[in-house]
């Protein structure tokens, strides 16, 4: 006799505060996990950028070395250098262990709003203010970028990148994804300014948020649109969104204080965390456990599924 299989489980949500790290470097502008998630870097308007223990919420090193605030960064998979931007209107690439500037590299216009490595960190791609994407490569000594994308009408606010494709979206209203290999590019009018995009964790769908207070999950291939998920306050800020651990719920911050989580499929509001008074600016998900980061003036918040006596004990029972 076959018995029935057990009912799978609700997918866990960090709804629980884990602890808050107070940065102690102005506006925190932007959180990030690094590649693995044991660790948090946070941008601040103070021109530094800080490395912390997610665990224990200790600092672990200051990086400074920019003009002005910070923007945004990304860890390379390695943990061993990180690149970052700023309104200095500069990319840096750092040394993770000695803190030390690596290259500092200037061609953009005007502010750098987004920046990431692709995933061998062989290039690492800045987004500006001024429209234009521009590749870097990471292991030579030229200072004049590989490549410009200048297809953008207006600032690109945002851009990930995933294997042979880059995801940007701008302030002209539009999600634009890059084929490197084929050389092709895809053009999405969502029509409201875009504030952050991102790749479904299985690759097959785009996220955007916009300032018309609406996250949008896009068929990546086809461009039909999958969900639209509102509720939350995006007017005037540049907020992030993001996907959680295994593309079960859509998360994005919000000007009124909390976080959204909406179910993926149903698009119905599942959890509306709140974090405090003011805009949430940024957040971050665990790449593989229910861990969320979110920031809100000067300081961190670390999120978890369930509070951290009851995780130790069950490590204990394990």
């Amino acid at each position: 006799m076959a018995f029935p299989q057990p009912r799978p489980q609700a997918p866990q949500l960090p709804q629980h505060l884990l602890r808050t790290v107070d940065c102690q470097h102005g506006a925190v502008r932007a959180v990030r996990f690094n590649a693995d998630g044991n660790y948090l870097l946070t941008c601040g308007s103070d021109k530094s950028l800080k490395l912390w223990s997610v665990s224990r919420g200790t600092l672990l090193k200051t990086y400074t070395g920019h003009g002005y605030e910070v923007l945004d960064v990304d860890c390379s998979y390695d943990n061993s250098q990180l690149c970052s931007c700023s309104s200095d209107k500069t990319v840096i690439l750092w040394d993770v262990a000695s803190g030390q500037v690596t290259r500092k590299l200037r061609g953009h216009a005007g502010k750098v709003n987004c920046v990431q490595f692709n995933e061998e960190a062989t290039v690492m791609l800045s987004g500006s203010i001024d429209g234009t994407v521009r590749c870097w490569d990471t292991r030579s000594r030229r200072m004049e970028p590989i490549q410009i994308l200048d297809e953008a009408r207006d600032g690109v606010s945002s851009l990930k990148v995933s294997e042979h494709e880059l995801l940007t979206g701008s302030v002209d209203g539009r999600v634009r994804r890059y084929d490197l290999r084929m050389g092709q590019l895809h053009v999405d009018f969502i029509g409201s300014p875009i504030t952050c995009v991102c790749f479904s964790r299985d690759g097959q769908c785009t996220l955007s948020s916009s300032l018309d207070s609406t996250v949008r999950l896009l068929d990546k291939s086809s461009g039909e649109m999958l969900g639209e998920y509102s509720g939350h306050v995006n007017k005037g800020y540049k907020l992030d969104c993001c996907l959680s651990d295994k593309d079960t719920h859509v998360l994005s911050c919000s000007e009124d204080g909390h976080v959204y989580f909406w179910d993926l499929v149903e698009g119905s509001l599942t959890l509306k965390l709140p974090v405090g008074k003011a805009v949430v600016q940024s957040l971050s998900f665990h790449p593989s456990e229910p861990r969320l980061l979110t920031s809100m003036e000067g300081r961190v918040q670390v999120w978890g599924a369930e509070p951290e006596d009851a995780a130790v004990e069950d490590a204990k029972a394990e």
